[in-house]
């Protein structure tokens, strides 16, 4: 498949699956109900973030947010997506990475330009063990684009190093 049509694919992918699943929210919860679906370890919980992660920045001035929740995050996802494509040695596994960033990154931007806020619905708590603030799909494409890219970052790592001891 062609390079380039891999990654405006994966994106898409990434913003479709995120829009799908805000709209789904939208239309059959109902605001800051709670909805078990794991018992209380995994909730459905509609809530609107004005701001960003874990709604920080919510109280910012309008101008402040213009500039860190909708321009800052443009140029850099405008400077991502030129890089994976201008980069042809980035391997598979990396490539996709970046697209998930990408694809979540648009989605929550796409949210603040038309909503003025981001639709979140999931919340994870495992009883003290590890506890979510309340998320949604564009997040964990986002979170999970940077797991894939620090785990190809320490197994490159460690691959380079066997290669330089081997030398």
């Amino acid at each position: 498949m062609n390079r380039n049509l891999f990654i405006t694919l994966l994106i898409i992918f990434n913003i479709a699956i995120d829009q799908i699943s805000k709209i789904v929210v939208r239309n059959t919860l109902e605001p800051r109900r709670t909805i078990d679906v794991i018992g209380e370890y995994f909730q459905l919980i509609w809530v609107e973030n004005k701001g960003a992660f874990l709604g920080m920045g919510s109280d910012m001035n309008p101008t402040l947010k213009l500039i860190f929740l909708l321009i800052l995050p443009t140029v850099v996802l405008g400077y991502v997506i030129y890089h994976i494509v201008k980069t042809k040695e980035l391997d598979r596994l990396s490539l996709i990475a970046f697209c998930c960033i990408i694809g979540g990154g648009i989605a929550n931007v796409f949210d603040r330009i038309v909503y003025g806020q981001v639709t979140d619905f999931f919340f994870i708590d495992l009883g003290g063990v590890f506890k979510t603030g309340i998320f949604n799909v564009a997040d964990l494409s986002v979170t999970t684009g940077i797991l894939m890219l620090l785990f190809t970052g320490i197994f490159n790592n460690d691959k380079n190093k066997e290669l330089n001891t081997e030398a």
